[in-house]
C-alpha cells in the first residue's frame, strides 16, 4: 500500500472513530452460534431478532470485524451497532468485549438479546444485570466485560418437560433443534414489540423499555 493510500485508511479510520464518540454509542447483541445448521435452532434466537431489528432500518448484518458479523446506523439520535459474535456460543464475550474497549461503551448501553429456557415459548422479558443463569453466552460475556452491569432482553423458548415438551429430551439437544413452524410463527409475531421496546430503550430508557416488552407473557 502506498504512503497516500495507507494516509487515508487511517485519516478515515480516526475520523470514524472520533464520529462515535461524539454521538452515544448503543451495542445490540444478539447470541447464538454461527453456520448455516444453526440458523433456525431456539438457541440462535439471539441472531434472528437482532437481524430483524436491523432489518426494519434496512440494515444488514454484513461488515466483518473481531470474529462478529455487525452492521452500524444513526437511529433514534444515536450510533447504534447491532453485532452477531461468529465465535461460538461460550466465547461470544471476547469479541463483543474488543467493540465496547474500542467505542467506550458503557454497559448501561449494551442490551444482549437471549434465548431462555425458564420462560414459556414467547414470552419476553428486559432485564437489568443478573447471573448468567445457565447461558453459557451471558457467563462468556460477564467474564470478558467485567460486570453483570448491562441488560439483556430474554426470548422464552420453553423446556422439556414444560407443555407439550418431552421430558426426555435432553436439554442442549432440545435448545439446538429448529423452531417449529408454531414457534416462528410466534416469533414472528413479537418483532413488532420487540422493535418498539429497544426504540424506548435508546430514546427513553430501560423503565419504559420494560413496561413495553414484560408486558408480553
Amino acid at each position: 500500500m502506498s504512503g497516500r493510500n495507507l494516509y487515508q485508511v487511517l485519516s478515515g479510520f480516526f475520523f470514524e472513530r472520533n464520529r462515535q464518540v461524539a454521538e452515544e454509542t448503543y451495542l445490540i447483541v444478539g447470541l447464538g452460534n454461527p453456520g448455516q445448521q444453526y440458523e433456525k435452532t431456539r438457541h440462535n434466537i439471539g441472531f434472528q431478532i437482532v437481524d430483524s431489528i436491523a432489518g426494519s432500518e434496512n440494515t444488514n448484518l454484513k461488515l466483518r470485524k473481531w470474529d462478529t458479523l455487525y452492521n452500524h446506523i444513526s437511529l433514534w439520535g444515536t450510533r447504534m451497532y447491532f453485532v452477531k459474535p461468529q465465535s461460538f456460543m461460550n466465547l461470544s464475550g471476547k469479541s463483543v468485549a474488543r467493540f465496547v474497549d474500542f467505542f467506550k461503551i458503557t454497559p448501561g448501553h449494551i442490551l444482549v438479546i437471549q434465548d431462555d429456557i425458564d420462560m414459556n415459548p414467547g414470552r419476553l422479558k428486559l432485564v437489568a444485570g443478573g447471573g448468567p443463569g445457565g447461558h453459557n453466552g451471558v457467563r462468556s460475556l460477564i467474564q470478558h466485560l467485567g460486570t453483570k452491569k448491562f441488560y439483556r432482553l430474554k426470548y422464552g423458548v420453553g423446556r422439556p418437560g414444560n407443555g407439550d415438551v418431552h421430558a426426555e429430551i435432553p436439554v442442549d439437544r432440545y435448545v439446538l433443534g429448529a423452531l417449529s413452524p408454531e414457534e416462528q410463527k410466534l416469533l414472528n409475531e413479537r418483532i413488532t414489540v420487540l422493535i418498539e421496546g429497544v426504540e424506548a430503550f435508546v430514546k427513553s430508557g430501560s423503565q419504559d423499555a420494560m413496561n413495553i416488552i414484560n408486558s408480553v407473557r
